[in-house]
């Protein structure tokens, strides 16, 4: 096995992601995914076209169908980060109400 082939050299591809989900849930396409995910068709097509990221909650719905760890899931798609961070506004903590 050379090392262009191991799985830390593989590319970025969140279209592979899909492609197996597909396979391995047994479906015609993506519009058949995005209903079995409850996403809308055009969120599988802007994932596909690398326009919008593989949300936590998307990766834990597909881990749900697919019985993947969300790790396999990640590995998939060439995701090599060892933490994935949400996007968004920062959690802040309520403020302690004054006595």
């Amino acid at each position: 096995m050379n090392r262009d082939s191991t799985p830390a050299q593989v590319e970025y591809n969140p279209g592979r992601l899909l492609d197996t989900l597909i396979d391995l849930l047994n479906l015609k396409n993506d519009a058949a995914l995005s209903r079995l995910l409850q996403v809308a068709p055009p969120t599988i097509s802007k994932i596909r076209h690398r326009k919008t990221d593989v949300g936590a909650p998307l990766l834990v719905r597909m881990h749900e169908l697919s019985n993947l760890s969300v790790r396999e899931l990640r590995t998939l798609m060439g995701d090599r980060r060892a933490k994935m961070r949400t996007r968004g506004k920062r959690y802040k903590p309520p403020m302690a109400s004054a006595a």
